[in-house]
């Protein structure tokens, strides 16, 4: 009778901790918006096209993890992109840019819209841009850009689908 007592309440915990791996899993896609199309040019195809999949990949893996919007359809345009330091197009265009000291005001924004299981279409909108080369910390090209994604799936896992 003891072992029954154990071992019923462990059941739950264990069949609630793996309610997320089970969940039907988000669809996100993740499309470039204008002016990031006009900028690819600039900054390379290749590393804007990481950016995109970065975003899709940190928005699946938080929501993945906080079991939050199960089922749901995420359809998000990367409205603007901006480096903290040049990318490997800019060093390749302008071979004088010193990489390790041109740093500035990076970040991104993020704008479409989730269909959740049930149908219902809502809006998702947000940004974060450093304010001052104060803020700019790290050693990434992209630092300020995957702070926005962080910050945004989080965002979403708690609700906050259009901040600005």
């Amino acid at each position: 009778m003891r072992r029954l007592a154990f071992t019923a309440p462990l059941a739950v915990v264990l069949a609630m901790a793996a309610a997320p791996a089970f969940a039907e899993p988000q669809s996100v896609n993740v499309t470039l918006g204008p002016e990031v199309e006009e900028q690819i040019d600039e900054l390379g195809e290749r590393e804007v096209r990481e950016q995109a999949d970065r975003l899709a990949e940190v928005v699946r893996r938080t929501l993945e993890t906080k079991g939050a919007l199960s089922g749901a359809r995420i359809d998000l345009v990367l409205t603007d992109l901006k480096p903290n330091r040049p990318t490997r197009q800019q060093i390749a265009d302008q071979p004088n840019i010193d990489w390790y000291r041109s740093i500035s005001l990076g970040g991104a924004a993020i704008e479409g819209q989730i269909t959740q299981a049930d149908g219902r279409v809502e809006p998702v909108r947000f940004d974060y841009f450093s304010n001052d080369l104060v803020d700019v910390r790290g050693f990434s090209t992209w630092q300020d850009a995957d702070r926005a994604y962080e910050r945004f799936a989080n965002n979403l896992v708690g609700g906050r689908y259009v901040t600005r």
